[in-house]
């Protein structure tokens, strides 16, 4: 039974014992006798046109950036917000929808564990994860830090708002992060009863459910549960399996108790456990492209070799073949005590918890219908305690926090990478004679044994200075230590069974040992750094605000936890088990601004970041070795400007547009990996664009100097921009409104792949979404919608292929999808 199926019978219990208790409540109110009052039709005039004038301006946004509650435009700092009602009206129900709403936020996944969340270009190198390094975007749900991106791949779990900090953050949040954060607080427990459900259907068997009940359990304590479902059909058909894949199947569930004896002191306990379990994620044949190598060791001379035609060219068709099996499955969860307390002059906060992460994949990592690699999973555990302390004081001239985090994680990871059958005509070159001998390769298995041990703590604050009532200055501070402790072995057998060692001669073995070696290695890294930012904001006039920031961080260091590379004698390189930590400076300015009596709201920044040893994936692309390893490259830049504009000139209508210009590239990378039309050749010399093969060359891929060119994953251009109109309307007895809505983004081409290439460029494309429906005040609200509705064919990201044969897979972005959502609200 799928998840969505065990979920709809409790929505339906959920949503009849809402509206029992919801008439129950109104009987009793109708029950207490009101007093008249003598001016109840001056005082109706009155309401109803202070509603009038507010439903026209520009909603006021509530934010906690800066670890208390104000206006978004009283916060110098460049922040998006988007709401709980805008999450579900315009279906974005995770991370990688909220991309379309935030243009500065990059997301990409090719499967759970291979997520990077970045924002204006920065946060993790672009290509496969590892264990060892720290993400540069810090994820937040209720003041609790998600060291693991899986969380980003998970559905909103009955969600208040989203914020999306962009620069560096370590001096008001536990975890340094030195490109931003996504910070999403839930709505929480209530004292009044409240409920509401919602169930969407669309075609690919689309359906969603989502619930929440919230009251009080005593006059001092309240409890609130969320559950959320989503499953759909894949969008890729494997003639292989006769299934469809890369479909979703998510199930999530979040309980809260909030003890609040007096005024003074609150303490929420929350629990929570989401899981994953889809048949995913295939990447199919996008194109091929000529690189360096012999023709005879290029992909068209290989898959005819071996009499194999891929099921399909056109990756718009959809289909695929690959022959191994895909798994995604993943659990999520944790709990957390969050407790608040007033002493003194100031606000006490402490945030203890602990998370967990539980990774079982399967790949297919040859991306063909032909068994090359006939097994890739690397399955992970992870265990998270974070500590955090914070004092918060507000005071007429002086406001400040000062905290302390701590944070303790382990990863232990078990992985098997298997050889096929059709591997030995794959990888050995046709001039050895085994190579026509699929004993050689078929069964060939390394078993990977990992584990990380990583521990941080800091200490942390922020002091804001009312210097005028207009100017304001603001310093911050932070000092860090971080340890980090790595074990990796990788033992390799052959197809019998029999140990590959390291030092084996024989024609046979020195085959085998060319795709796996055997390795132990056990790398560490500790440090101390200290990070500070300065921030001035000057309140123009009392709706314009402006602030200028300069800040210094560090990301910290890191270690190459999936093994080392190796000399030419095949020893690994003990000197590259860690990398340094990034060094950051950022500088940035903006101004927030409401006019026309606050119908409309412009917010504007600029930015520039040079990051110092820069924490790029360097990637080695014969198949079966290691896939990619951390190292630093020596600066990377990214500039250039946002802005964010929203309008309401009255209650019948809202429009919003932002936008972000990113020019993000290497000012400094000379051993770059290159890109595959070099595969085989010489060094490139800076700057040099990768142009047609030329002489054919060995089987390592040369390294080129890339300074100048873009970073992968960025576009230079992206917008995001929508409206919404309403008209009132009586429909199914009820007075309401009838509403459409549009929500549209744009991204300008990007790179897909480390090192820029002409085969792995993703063009820019547009995305239209539109929503129509009927809402009532008591909360009922059915709308039907429609995603990617013109069917755009776009690529969500382009992946070069084992084994450097010119072969490049990718992932199509969702088709057109449309369907219907009912919502309540009792």
């Amino acid at each position: 039974m799928s998840a969505s199926a065990r979920l709809y019978p409790m929505i339906r219990r959920l949503g009849l014992a809402a509206m029992l208790c919801s008439a129950s409540t109104a009987a009793m109110a109708q029950t207490i006798p009101v007093e008249a009052a003598p001016t109840a039709t001056a005082a109706a005039r009155d309401a109803a046109a202070a509603e009038a004038e507010a439903s026209s301006t520009v909603d006021e946004v509530t934010v906690t950036a800066r670890r208390r509650e104000e206006t978004v435009q009283t916060v110098p700092l460049a922040i998006s917000v988007v709401g709980g009602d805008k999450i579900d009206a315009t279906g974005a129900f995770n991370v990688g929808r909220l991309q379309q709403l935030t243009p500065t936020l990059q997301y990409y996944s090719s499967n759970p564990r291979n997520t990077a969340v970045n924002i204006r270009g920065l946060g993790v190198p672009f290509g496969l994860t590892s264990d060892g390094f720290e993400q540069g975007v810090g994820f937040y749900i209720d003041d609790v830090y998600n060291s693991r991106v899986a969380t980003a791949t998970f559905d909103f779990l009955d969600v208040a708002r989203v914020e999306v900090l962009r620069g560096p953050q370590g001096t008001l949040y536990g975890k340094n992060t030195t490109a931003g954060a996504v910070n999403i607080t839930t709505n929480q427990p209530t004292f009044d009863f409240e409920a509401k459900a919602e169930v969407s259907f669309g075609n690919l068997q689309f359906k969603q459910a989502k619930a929440a009940i919230s009251g009080p359990l005593t006059d001092t304590l309240a409890a609130r549960l969320a559950v959320s479902s989503t499953t759909r059909r894949g969008s890729i058909y494997n003639v292989t399996s006769r299934q469809w894949v890369n479909g979703q199947d998510n199930l999530g569930i979040r309980g809260q108790l909030l003890f609040r004896p007096d005024d003074a002191l609150a303490i929420a306990l929350a629990a929570d456990y989401s899981t994953q379990d889809a048949e995913c994620c295939a990447q199919i044949f996008v194109r091929t492209g000529a690189t360096q190598r012999p023709l005879n060791r290029q992909y068209a001379a290989l898959a005819a070799a071996q009499n194999y035609t891929v099921v399909s060219t056109n990756p718009f068709d959809r289909v695929t073949d690959v022959d191994a099996n895909l798994n995604a499955g993943n659990k999520i969860g944790g709990a957390s005590v969050r407790a608040v307390w007033n002493v003194g002059p100031g606000t006490l906060t402490s945030v203890t918890a602990w998370r967990f992460w539980d990774w079982k994949p399967e790949n297919d990592r040859d991306f063909l219908g032909l068994s090359i690699v006939s097994k890739s999973q690397n399955p992970s555990q992870q265990d998270q305690y974070t500590q955090e302390l914070r004092y918060n004081y507000v005071g007429d001239q002086l406001d400040f926090v000062v905290g302390a985090f701590a944070f303790k994680q382990r990863i232990d990871t078990q992985g098997t990478e298997q050889q096929g059958p059709a591997s030995s005509r794959w990888n050995i070159a046709p001039s050895n004679v085994l190579s026509n001998d699929p004993t050689v390769l078929d069964g060939l298995v390394a078993r990977n044994t990992q584990y990380l041990k990583s521990t941080s703590f800091a200490v942390f604050g922020q002091t804001s200075w009312k210097v005028t009532d207009a100017l304001t200055i603001q310093p911050g501070v932070r000092l860090n230590y971080d340890k980090k402790e790595g074990f990796y072995q990788r033992q390799v057998f052959d197809g019998q069974g029999v140990p590959v060692l390291f030092g084996q001669t024989g024609a046979r073995r020195a085959a085998q040992l060319a795709v796996f070696t055997p390795q132990l290695s056990a790398p560490s890294f500790s440090d101390w750094n200290f990070s500070y930012d300065l921030t001035a904001s000057y309140k123009v006039t009392s709706s314009v605000l402006a602030y200028v920031t300069y800040a210094k961080s560090f990301k910290s260091g890191g270690i190459n936890q999936n093994g080392l590379p190796t000399d030419a004698a095949g020893n690994p390189i003990l000197s590259a088990g860690s990398i340094k930590p990034e060094d950051v400076s950022h500088f940035e300015g903006g101004l927030k601004t409401q006019f026309w009596d606050r119908r409309a709201t412009l917010n504007l920044s600029a930015f520039r970041t040079d990051i110092k040893d820069y924490q790029a994936t360097v990637t080695n692309g014969q198949l079966g070795v290691l896939r990619g390893y951390l190292a630093n490259a020596g600066k990377v830049r990214s500039q250039g400007f946002e802005f964010d504009f929203s309008v309401r000139p009255g209650q019948r209508f809202n429009a919003y547009v932002n936008g972000a210009y990113t020019d993000a590239e290497y000012k400094r990378f000379v051993d770059a990996p290159c890109p595959p039309e070099r595969s085989g050749g010489t060094t490139v010399a800076a700057g040099q664009v990768p142009s047609a093969p030329g002489t054919p060359g060995g089987l390592s891929p040369a390294n080129c100097d890339i300074s100048g060119q873009r970073l992968a994953g960025v576009s230079k251009w992206s917008l995001s921009f929508g409206a919404e109109a309403n008209t009132p309307a009586r429909l199914l007895g009820k007075e309401g409104e009838v509403y459409l809505g549009y929500d549209g983004s744009y991204r300008s081409g990007f790179s897909s792949n480390a090192s820029p290439s002409i085969y792995t460029y993703v063009d820019g494309y547009s995305l239209s979404n539109f929503r129509a429906g009927f809402r009532i005040e008591d909360g009922l609200n059915v709308y039907a919608w429609v995603r990617n509705a013109f069917d755009e064919n776009y690529f969500e990201q382009l992946a070069v292929g084992p084994g450097n044969t010119g072969l490049i897979a990718g992932q199509p972005g969702d088709p057109r999808t449309f369907g219907l959502t009912l919502k309540s609200a009792f």
